[in-house]
């Protein structure tokens, strides 16, 4: 039935009244709503297979009027989108399109109709249920899949030209463009879509990916339309696959041809951003780095920035860029050779510098062109890989340009000098807001660091240093700066100038790391180690950096007291001390500079406590650093190491080493062996006494033993050495199958330098090895192994030489051979000598714990027997007390002890002397044997045992 027809039905009465005779069949009766719902539709609709029927049928192929009339009457009824019932029929669809653009080549009569059905194409695939993008989906992916792969659609719809616009708001009504086929299949569709764009299924939609490829391979669209084929590939299968039929550089080839809708370039620039994002970037960027495609992205690079006004357009300049910039990681990309990379140096040093060569530009405070000024700057890092540019770079006078945008503003302080903006640097930022050139000079700081290293010469010729010494001075200065902090640089600094001194004491660091002397001296000559000093402890000292202006009595907040420190101070304070690590390094002279000042600086950050090393903030760093500065700036000089010492600089180090974690204790240890080298240290060291009264030796041979655990060294339950042939040999040193090279350490010789032992065995050649104190059996034990450690790898080496001769099958002469089997023993023999000395060291003990153990047995049986003697003596004074009969018998048996002890003699004087009265005192009670008293004399008057008033029977 067809569909426009209107069927009427007739009222009941009427139909009851003019009912025909029972003989006459009746009409069947139209089936309800409900049954309509009930009954299965068919899965293709009867017009489609009518209108295929129509354009295949040998009968009707001729009929090209019907034709026409059967796909207009098709199409209309979808002219908002294919809905539904008939996303069913989306292959059919394509089928029948794939057949009028065969016939288009040869009749024009169906270009209109084509160009009706790409309209409608280009529309959403309308839904009615939430399950349909589901369930139409393997319908959707095979139109589009037939839509993207045949190729007598490719060739006549490629460059299909026509009036196309669609308004949302108004009918539709006519403008100039160039629309092609896979244009418009694969442009965005709204969420209201049930299939029409291909990331909106995801897995179920990755077959498209053939049509775009296929597409790519086919040059025929790409040289009979210049706009792009596609705005977007699917997927990052569909930009692998474009990848893999080289879409990339099928693109860019072509996107500079001639365009009369203004389209291709920004369709080329969009694809080439998503391979570049979705697929494989080195495969993208190889495919892009040839001569040809850099000419091409130079081109349209220069004819944006030239000729490019509105803001897509200059979008598209810096879209452009971008993909120049990733062409650049390519170290085969020819940017040199093609001169895009001098035109580009050009560019990147306008208008701080003007050349006579450079092309007329116009940057204005854009948020476009302060991009590109940034991308530009990106660029020049980019590009500093490759060693070729830098001579670019100096013909370009890049480092004069960046200093110039890195200086400090004008209009602060004493040193204006003319009426440039707020925030310009130097006489470039006259056009830039004051945000825009914050961002930029923070940038220019860390390009500068980057390249100046590479640029030494141009660097010193520039006055790097100067620069770079004013403006850390004003970003020391107290005054009403208020940094933006917006740009990815100003992190941290709003409001202060944190930020432009974190980046220029970085670039301060990078340029003294390259021990040029030359370099080094002439900041030195500018006073940079005091300059430093005063700007590290001027942060140390807790000035509010917010505005930079003290409290208005002139004490800073909480009475001097440092604020919460930050990641962005951590590390300024952290590059300072670097700075200072390289210029005092070598030269005695500097030391004396750094002086106590230096000093007092570095005996405040060793004090940092012990729980802030694991803050995560940074302090790790700061403590490194730190401990850096006290071996380059301090150690080698006597004055600052007297000062050191004084100011308890040892004990400080000692107490970092007994609580640092095993990747600091080699610094730490290198610093304290250093200043071993000061008598004046070892008794710092020797009277030093940690946590739980350890001493620094059993320190220093507790780390040994924990190193030893770390490397797998051979050691006994108690910790005496097990395998005499390997006394000291860790599991990493393993036994290599082929000889190595002339040049190369053996792996003896780099174990000295792998772990913390050789440092501990001269720290301990320092100190002695006698007469230590605070040592336990167990230090001793250890300590016999440090004393021989040196032996023990001497032996390694030469065992290590036996192995490489036998490796090159040389065979030494029978002397050398004598000799070499001498020295071969000697480790083991010592090995063995130290064994049998620990083997000693625990007999001592053993017997000194059996005496320690029979004396604690002793005290305790000497108090069980005075438990028992004194439970006697109170039996005695009890029963005395409580039985006058026993108390009687014990007078008694005292007078009679008294007459006994009396003398008989008398003196001649005929002096007579008082009789003193006596109570007994308990000596001495034997096991079967009676009490032994002692007389003791006792004032005179009654017996307090008389008075007792208990009587006990």
């Amino acid at each position: 039935m067809d569909s426009n027809k209107v069927l009427q039905r007739r009222r009941p009465e009427v139909t009851a009244a003019c009912r025909p005779v029972p003989s006459i069949p009746s009409i069947p009766s139209i089936p309800s709503t409900k049954e309509r719902r009930a009954k299965p539709v068919p899965t293709v609709g009867l017009d489609v297979l009518k209108v295929i029927s129509l354009l295949e049928s040998p009968l009707t192929v001729t009929l090209t009027e019907r034709h026409i009339y059967a796909l207009k009457k098709l199409l209309r009824r979808s002219e908002n989108g294919f809905r539904l019932k008939l996303l069913k029929e989306l292959s059919f669809i394509g089928r029948i399109l794939n057949i009028c653009a065969e016939r288009a080549e040869h009749r024009p009569e169906y270009v209109p109709v084509l160009r009706d059905a790409l309209r409608v194409c280009s529309l959403p695939f309308l839904k009615e249920r939430a399950s349909d993008e589901i369930a139409h989906a393997h319908n959707v992916k095979e139109f589009l899949s037939l839509m993207g792969t045949h190729t007598h659609t490719h060739r006549v719809l490629g460059s299909l030209t026509y009036n196309w616009v669609f308004d949302e708001s108004a009918e539709r009504g006519s403008e100039t463009g160039t629309v092609q086929l896979s244009q418009i299949l694969l442009q965005p569709r709204g969420p209201q879509t049930a299939a029409g764009w291909i990331p909106a299924f995801q897995p179920r939609l990755q077959s498209p990916a053939a049509g775009a490829e296929r597409r790519c391979r086919d040059d025929g669209p790409l040289h009979g339309n210049p706009g792009e084929p596609a705005r977007r590939p699917a997927s990052d299968a569909n930009c692998s696959l474009i990848l893999g039929a080289r879409g990339a550089e099928t693109v860019c080839l072509h996107m500079n041809g001639p365009d009369p809708s203004g389209q291709a370039l920004f369709r080329s620039s969009e694809v080439l951003w998503n391979l570049l994002e979705g697929g494989c970037r080195e495969t993208a960027t190889g495919q892009l780095s040839s001569l040809e495609c850099v000419m091409a992205l130079k081109e349209a690079f220069l004819h944006q920035l030239l000729q490019g006004s509105c803001q897509h357009h200059l979008q598209l300049r810096n879209d452009l860029l971008v993909i120049a910039m990733l062409v650049t990681q390519n170290p085969k990309a020819p940017l040199i050779e093609s001169l895009f990379a001098k035109q580009l140096v050009q560019f990147t040093t306008f208008p701080e510098l003007k050349s006579p060569n450079t092309l007329v530009l116009k940057l204005s405070s854009s948020s476009e062109d302060f991009e590109m000024k940034s991308l530009l700057l990106t660029w020049l890092v980019c590009m500093s890989t490759d060693l070729c540019a830098l001579q670019l770079f100096r013909e370009g006078r890049v480092v004069l340009a960046l200093l110039t945008l890195a200086k400090a503003p004008r209009n602060h302080g004493d040193r204006q000098s003319d009426g440039s903006s707020s925030g310009g640097g130097g006489g470039s930022g006259r056009h830039w807001s004051s945000g825009q050139q914050e961002a930029l000079q923070l940038q220019a700081l860390d390009t500068l660091a980057l390249l100046g290293p590479l640029l030494v010469d141009d660097y010193t010729s520039c006055q790097g240093n100067t620069c770079l010494l004013l403006l850390l001075e004003w970003c020391a200065e107290q005054d009403t700066y208020f940094g933006q902090g917006h740009s990815f640089h100003g992190s941290g600094g709003r409001g202060c100038k944190k930020a432009q001194m974190r980046y220029c004491v970085r670039a301060l660091r990078s340029m003294t790391g390259l021990g040029d002397q030359l370099l080094n001296q002439d900041l030195c000559d500018q006073g940079a180690i005091g300059q430093l000093l005063g700007i590290l402890m001027q942060m140390e000292d807790g000035v509010p950096e917010e505005d930079g202006v003290p409290e208005e009595d002139g004490v800073p907040e909480e009475d001097g007291v440092p604020e919460e420190d930050d990641p962005i101070s951590l590390e300024i304070k952290g590059d300072i001390q670097l700075v200072l690590s390289a210029l005092c390094e070598t030269d005695l002279h500097r030391k004396e500079l750094f002086g106590a000042e230096g000093v007092e600086m570095a005996v405040h950050f060793l004090k940092m406590s012990p729980e802030k090393f694991h803050s995560g903030l940074g302090h790790n760093r700061l403590i490194l650093s730190t401990v850096d500065c006290v071996r380059s700036s301090v150690v080698g000089c006597y004055t600052t190491e007297d000062y050191f010492l004084a100011r308890n600089g040892v004990f400080l180090l000692l107490d970092l080493l007994s609580w640092s974690p095993r990747c600091m204790r080699g610094v730490v240890l290198a610093t304290l062996l250093d200043l071993c080298d000061n008598p004046k240290t070892l008794s710092h060291v020797s009277t030093w006494t940690g946590a739980q009264g350890r001493s620094a030796p059993s320190l220093l041979l507790h780390l040994w033993r924990e190193e030893e655990v770390e490397l797998g060294v051979g050691r006994d339950q108690h910790g005496r050495i097990a395998d005499t042939k390997r006394p000291v040999l860790s599991c990493y040193q393993a036994v290599p199958d082929t000889p190595l090279p002339a040049g190369r350490p053996s792996a003896a010789v780099m174990d000295l330098s792998e772990n913390l032992r050789a440092k501990v065995y001269s720290v301990f050649c320092k100190l002695g090895f006698h007469d230590l104190q605070g040592l336990s059996t167990k230090d001793h034990m250890t300590l016999s192994i440090v004393q021989r450690y040196l032996d023990f790898k001497v032996g390694e080496v030469w065992d290590e030489v036996i192995q490489e001769l036998a490796l090159d099958g040389m065979r030494p002469v029978s002397p050398d051979t004598a000799a070499l089997e001498a020295i071969w023993k000697i480790a083991p023999d010592t090995a063995t000598m130290v064994v049998e000395e620990q083997t000693s060291i625990l007999g001592h003990q053993e017997k000194d714990d059996l005496s320690q153990e029979e004396l604690v047995y002793t005290e305790i049986k000497s108090r069980q027997k005075q438990h028992e003697l004194s439970a006697k003596s109170w039996d005695s004074y009890v029963s005395r007390t409580s039985d006058y009969k026993i108390l009687t018998e014990v007078k008694l048996q005292r007078e009679k002890n008294l007459d006994s002890t009396r003398s008989k003699w008398k003196p001649d004087s005929g002096v007579v002397h008082p009789s003193e009265n006596f109570i007994g005192r308990m000596l001495k009670a034997e096991s079967g044997s009676e009490l032994t008293l002692e007389r003791v004399p006792v004032p005179s008057g009654p017996d307090p045992e008389y008075f007792s008033t208990v009587s006990v029977k």
